[in-house]
């Protein structure tokens, strides 16, 4: 038996990353008119070298928006931006920027980093970072390297900005934390809703969602399919001869048979109580049949026995396609004839009943 995938994961990942793209697009925006209004201020102050490289990564940043939009490729999107931005730090640190406070910058890079990326990931590209910046502080006599730090301000520096990494860390670990535990309630409670409890088969209500999915698709590609209903013959007599827990076991060991006999296309559900129903997507009424007597003839052949005595278990099952109906509600009803007809007929049989071949041979799986 096979369930529809849970959507949860997929619609909060989708959700999420949606989320990223319009504040990627909003700090974007944001960045372009910081990086233009300190460049013009720059290059009032004539330091015109300064203002061209800010207006250059002023032009990639609207070169990013300008690919995003084109291509709604989103972890391009993020990964244009986190090189940017890497970028722009590294030209703030060698050269200082104004007064050499350029670095002061990269305190926006953490919380950004760890946002966009995991942590793993953040965590190596902001070593990285802080290398780089360790071998400018060091080595001012490196080519491209025009800015000069005192020791105080080095060490201030990597001192706020550890503390600050390893607050965002622990802020985005946290995060992540408490966005798994909330999928993983919600996948529960998705379980619970369309899970029966004791036999981990599909609830009356999950049948009833997939019935309805099935026939859309029948009606939108002709995609025949069929139902059988099946209920357990005189089970009242096992729960009130050997107890409800005898009960309850029969339950459980005729759904594990029942998954082991059907395909894993089909679908199996408790109905309710002692009654179950299998949806068989792409099946005629003739497979329907050959399967469901199958199914009968594995339990009729099965012993069910609890605290060492033996019950005798059968089944009745009522069959019907959609090709003999109008409607989900219809195609129920006629399978609950069928059920009845085969109780009528004196229980431990499929209605209607599988009919001959031209040569007078049954169908193989199948009885007459």
């Amino acid at each position: 038996m096979t369930r529809l995938p849970d959507p949860s994961q997929t619609i909060a990942d989708e959700s999420e990353e949606e989320r990223i793209s319009r504040l990627l697009t909003g700090l974007s925006a944001m960045a372009i008119l910081f990086l233009l209004g300190i460049g013009a201020k720059a290059w009032f102050a004539t330091h015109t070298t300064h203002a061209g490289a800010l207006a250059f990564f002023a032009s990639l940043v609207a070169l990013n928006m300008l690919v995003f939009a084109r291509t709604g490729h989103r972890q391009r999107q993020k990964g244009g931006m986190i090189f940017i931005v890497g970028l722009l730090f590294g030209y703030l640190i060698v050269t200082g920027g104004e007064s050499n406070t350029g670095p002061l910058w990269f305190y926006v890079f953490p919380p950004l980093l760890f946002y966009l990326t995991d942590l793993k990931t953040g965590t190596a590209v902001l070593l990285f970072c802080c290398l780089l910046a360790v071998v400018v502080f060091q080595f001012p006599q490196l080519p491209l390297v025009t800015a000069e730090y005192t020791t105080d301000f080095k060490i201030r520096f990597f001192a706020t900005l550890t503390f600050e990494s390893i607050f965002c860390y622990v802020l985005e670990a946290s995060r992540l934390k408490a966005r798994n535990e909330l999928m993983d309630l919600a996948r529960a409670h998705a379980y619970a809703a369309q899970t029966d409890e004791l036999t981990g088969l599909s609830n009356r209500r999950e049948m009833q969602h997939r019935l309805n999915a099935e026939y859309s698709r029948y009606q939108r590609s002709g995609h025949h399919f069929s139902i059988v209903l099946i209920d357990l013959d005189l089970f009242k007599h096992v729960n009130d001869d050997h107890g409800h827990d005898a009960g309850d076991e029969v339950l459980r060991k005729f759904s594990e048979l029942m998954q082991a006999v059907i395909r894993q296309t089909d679908v199996a559900a408790r109905w309710g109580g002692e009654e179950f129903l299998i949806l068989l997507p792409d099946t005629s009424l003739l497979q329907a049949l050959t399967l469901a007597e199958r199914l009968r003839f594995e339990v009729a052949n099965t012993e069910f026995t609890f605290a060492g005595k033996r019950l005798p278990i059968t089944i009745s099952a009522g069959i019907c396609s959609i090709a003999k109906a109008g409607s989900v509600n219809e195609l129920l009803k006629q399978a609950d004839i069928h059920l009845y007809n085969a109780k009528e007929d004196g229980r431990n049989r499929i209605a209607p009943r599988v009919r001959t071949t031209s040569n007078g041979q049954t169908p193989p799986g199948a009885r007459a």
